[in-house]
């Protein structure tokens, strides 16, 4: 698509009109006219100026950049490359920082970076070839053969999910074939949609939050999302913190001086 067509369509998506988008952009409906009709070619501060006034995220600024003819503002690192240890040193404080509930960390696609250990009891019982980094974790939720047969609630959560994947539409179309086609609860859901999982520690109820880096300048680092699950009621919260317990007794009696 070339940069007018692709500046109109993201404006209309957010709902905002000419007059809106300009006085964000501190310029005027006039020029911004001109811009979208392709009679006026704006400068790169000004794409970059429309692209942060659009809030468009850092991926569709460069994408807007290079429509216009410009080369990207945002850089696109490896999470492997030296820039990025502080962030991994980051992940890993705070997935240990929340034990003993489950933690991860997944990339755009919803592929797994990083788990703590608690994560392991959602995982439980799924096929091998659906969990660990590299994976993708809504495809682990939805699965036959990962979490799914566990979730009292799969209808529900489903839906919850596939909510999520507007940006992904090949991931949701295969992960809509595994939705059973029941209407959701008619009962109240109350203030979140939990997820009811069945578990060797007894049924879970459990939230989710997703926490992103607010203040990234960098492609990779934007996108990533930090799921946090948390109890829903007391058991949950007892059942997470006894199986926390059991899985830090039995890595210590692994541990070198112990064997």
């Amino acid at each position: 698509m070339d940069f007018p067509g692709a500046l109109r369509e993201s404006r209309i998506r957010r709902r905002l009109s000419q007059l809106d988008l300009a006085l964000r952009a501190g310029t005027t409906q006039r020029h911004l006219s001109f811009i979208e009709s392709g009679r006026s070619v704006p400068g790169r501060d000004m794409v970059v100026r429309l692209a942060e006034s659009l809030e468009l995220p850092l991926r569709e600024r460069n994408e807007l950049l290079l429509a216009a003819g410009y080369a990207p503002a945002y850089p696109e690192s490896s999470l492997d490359a030296p820039v990025l240890a502080p962030v991994r040193t980051a992940i890993d404080h705070i997935l240990r920082g929340h034990l003993p509930y489950p933690a991860i960390v997944v990339d755009r696609r919803g592929d797994l970076i990083a788990a703590n250990t608690a994560f392991d009891l959602i995982t439980e019982g799924a096929a091998p070839e659906l969990t660990g980094p590299g994976t993708n974790v809504y495809r682990l939720a939805l699965h036959p053969d990962g979490v799914a047969p566990r979730i009292r609630n799969l209808a529900e959560w489903a839906r919850h999910i596939l909510a999520r994947l507007h940006h992904l539409a090949e991931l949701r179309d295969e992960l809509t074939g595994y939705v059973p086609e029941l209407e959701p609860s008619a009962g109240q859901l109350g203030f979140a949609v939990p997820l009811q999982l069945q578990s060797s520690h007894g049924e879970l109820h459990l939230m989710t939050t997703v926490t992103t880096f607010a203040t990234a300048v960098d492609v990779t680092l934007a996108e990533l999302k930090l799921e946090a699950f948390l109890p829903a009621d007391a058991a949950t919260a007892q059942a997470l913190s006894t199986a926390a317990a059991q899985t830090a007794s039995a890595a210590a009696g692994q541990a070198p001086g112990n064997m």
